[in-house]
């Protein structure tokens, strides 16, 4: 910077000059005290995580999350050792530039409807109860009153529904088939759990076993310590939980057929 301040310079010149200097020796002190702070150990989270693959109207999927993903937000400190991942597409595939799903166009209504209040509400505090309600609503055979639950949770439905009509969420959709077919080893039916990376194939209603198993944080956490022998990890040669496999199909339908 020195080498072109020459004495020939302007007034002009030698202003800017020496204005550049002092901007650059404090962009240099202030760089130093970032990498400094920026240096510093960052906490180290003992976070498990729980990803679940699954489609809306596979009534085992819908089981899951009514019956055992539902408990862990009941409990506080469970919840705050596990990172939960949604990814709501199962066994749907596509066909040309359309989603065939598994139960039909319905499904892929449903499918779409979670992919877009997940992305409405990033937080899983936020959306879970959403997906509840409308699984629950399949749970119970009654799923064509899915739209009830905005009403009940007191939510505004034009999130989600815009994201629906303008064919964002079936960009979503396709985000979900993509991480989906990613898997290895690839899934063979829903729900799909995966704990640290692991699936647990039919032993997926004993997540939280495998939960504990993996948590390597101090917190005392009661479920943890209340999991009876019987509930310990297992292996087991042939599928005995209930699961809708991959490839075979109950209504093949488009679900561009579907409709809000």
């Amino acid at each position: 910077m020195a080498a072109a301040c020459r004495p020939t310079t302007t007034p002009l010149t030698t202003y800017l000059c020496v204005f550049l200097f002092i901007v650059i020796t404090c962009s240099s002190s202030s760089s130093s005290s970032s990498v400094s702070a920026y240096s510093l150990p960052l906490p180290q989270t003992n976070k498990v995580s729980l990803a679940l693959y699954y489609e809306s109207l596979c009534p085992y999927s819908a089981n899951f999350i009514v019956n055992y993903l539902y408990d862990v937000f009941q409990d506080k400190d469970l919840l705050s050792i596990v990172d939960i991942y949604l990814s709501p597409w199962g066994n749907a595939r596509l066909r040309g530039n359309d989603i065939v799903c598994q139960h039909g166009p319905n499904e892929c209504l449903l499918n779409t409807v979670e992919a877009c209040a997940i992305h409405a509400w990033p937080r899983l505090e936020d959306h879970f109860p959403f997906i509840y309600c409308v699984e629950k609503s399949v749970y119970e055979r009654n799923f064509t009153q899915w739209g009830t639950c905005f009403e009940k949770l007191g939510l505004d439905s034009e999130p989600v529904t815009k994201c629906y009509a303008s064919g964002f969420g079936k960009d979503l959709e396709l985000q979900y088939a993509s991480e989906t077919d990613a898997l290895q080893p690839p899934h063979k039916y829903v729900p799909w759990v995966v704990v640290d990376g692991q699936p647990l194939y039919e032993d997926y209603e004993n997540f939280l076993s495998y939960i504990c198993k993996a948590y390597r944080g101090t917190a005392s956490i009661k479920a943890c310590s209340e999991l009876s022998y019987h509930s310990s990890p297992r292996k087991i040669s042939n599928p005995i939980a209930p699961v809708c496999y991959k490839g075979t199909t109950s209504s093949e339908q488009t679900g561009s057929a579907a409709s809000m």
